[in-house]
């Protein structure tokens, strides 16, 4: 067995916290695709066959969610809790960004509409050549994503943030530190609380005393929003 596939990474959070990482090789991604490549098949004998006999409107639909399915297919799915399609979560794979932080929905994208450059000449040609060759397996969409198809952790599904509100951060934040918030949210679980609260300190000027809560629950509920989540209105 090649030594590129399956091997073990070590990245640095920005907390200072080394966590390890192990990319999925060629053979079980494959795998994980041709199961997704089959649920998409049925979905769309399922539609042409619901659709078809309604002649032109049903087949322009038809147009529509094949669009749909064949490119934000993977999208929509890596950007769920689990951050895998059914394929990949069959497989206990998960995407996730190359520096251990959860997938962001411009790396979703990136790695998805590049999939028509890994397809070329045929087949997935330069995808699997670039996969084969690289020992963190990354194809040519997870490069210019900055991406990365990992073995899910059994001991916790990454993906998700500590518990808090989520809220717009109240001071303009530079990439660094987004980067180090969201890092420091996904991991906030793991830290006893006098320790997470004692590295939330360091970013106290990103969360002023002026939202409430400990400096961890101002940072978590950050993270949140930056990363999509926002509050649900309240019924008054």
């Amino acid at each position: 067995m090649s030594s590129s596939l399956d091997t073990i990474l070590t990245a640095e959070t920005p907390e200072g916290i080394a966590i390890s990482i192990r990319p999925a090789g060629f053979a079980v991604r494959a795998i994980a695709y041709l199961l997704d490549a089959v649920i998409r098949i049925t979905v769309w004998v399922g539609l042409a066959s619901a659709l078809g006999p309604t002649g032109r409107f049903g087949f322009g639909l038809f147009l529509l969610f094949a669009f749909v399915i064949s490119w934000l297919y993977p999208v929509i799915f890596e950007l769920l809790p689990q951050a895998a399609t059914p394929g990949k979560r069959i497989m206990g794979l998960q995407v996730m960004m190359a520096n251990g932080l959860p997938i962001t929905p411009a790396g979703s994208l990136i790695r998805n509409l590049l999939r028509a450059v890994d397809c070329l000449p045929a087949f997935y040609g330069f995808g699997v050549v670039t996969m084969l060759l690289r020992p963190d397996g990354r194809r040519l969409g997870d490069l210019a994503a900055g991406t990365l198809v990992v073995y899910r952790s059994q001991e916790r599904a990454p993906g998700g943030f500590g518990a808090a509100e989520p809220v717009a951060p109240p001071v303009p934040l530079t990439p660094r530190q987004r980067v180090a918030i969201a890092s420091f949210a996904w991991r906030v679980e793991r830290l006893t609380p006098e320790r997470a609260e004692e590295i939330a300190v360091l970013a106290a000027a990103a969360a002023p005393p002026a939202m409430g809560g400990s400096v961890s629950s101002r940072l978590v509920g950050i993270a949140r929003w930056l990363h999509g989540q926002r509050a649900r209105p309240t019924n008054g």
